[in-house]
């Protein structure tokens, strides 16, 4: 991997400054008004045919919902998840309106639609995280969304307690457009 620990000019300082923490502050707030702004902001993603297969349950701490989740997150995400002022589990409806016809975009789509949620969030001075490490099979069970619906991931929202990474690692730019295909090969 090529380190690359500042941008170069020209990438926005919301996409600049982003990182995953894994420290959280327990003592921030995401109120309802912050809450409704980062929905917002994942509503006007775009979406294959303006399908909008995504739904998102959203937990925060103190809250019934929260206490939900908690029992399904993996030791290695529990240990600094629970600290986040907001998780939100992430869906994608597959089939589309309840008929076999799969939408192959779907998982595109909710992947489009988080990366605005989470681009709003660093607008709001909160950090992301996103992951997969949680048991899928109970946390459906748990929250037993509607056959055509499958839970994806969880986003922590909330303030980082500090900084990211010294030295993070990014492939070059050169490698990102090279990557799949064979030296040489055209």
């Amino acid at each position: 991997m090529h380190r690359s620990p500042q941008p170069p000019g020209g990438i926005h300082p919301l996409l600049a400054g982003r990182f995953s923490p894994y420290r959280f502050d327990p003592t921030a707030v995401v109120d309802d008004h912050a809450l409704g702004l980062l929905l917002e902001a994942a509503r006007w993603a775009p979406s294959a045919g303006n399908s909008q297969p995504w739904a998102f349950f959203a937990a925060r701490p103190g809250e019934p919902e929260h206490d939900r989740l908690l029992p399904h997150l993996a030791p290695s995400s529990a240990r600094w998840a629970t600290d986040a002022s907001l998780l939100v589990v992430t869906l994608t409806r597959r089939h589309v309106d309840g008929t076999l016809s799969y939408s192959e975009f779907a998982d595109y789509d909710l992947g489009q639609a988080v990366a605005h949620l989470t681009v709003q969030a660093q607008a709001m001075g909160l950090a992301t995280h996103q992951f997969r490490a949680f048991d899928l099979e109970a946390l459906t069970k748990e929250l037993d969304p509607n056959p055509d619906w499958a839970i994806v991931s969880i986003v922590a929202v909330g303030k980082a307690a500090g900084g990211p990474p010294e030295g993070r690692d990014r492939h070059s730019v050169a490698h990102v457009r090279s990557a799949p295909w064979s030296p040489g090969a055209e």
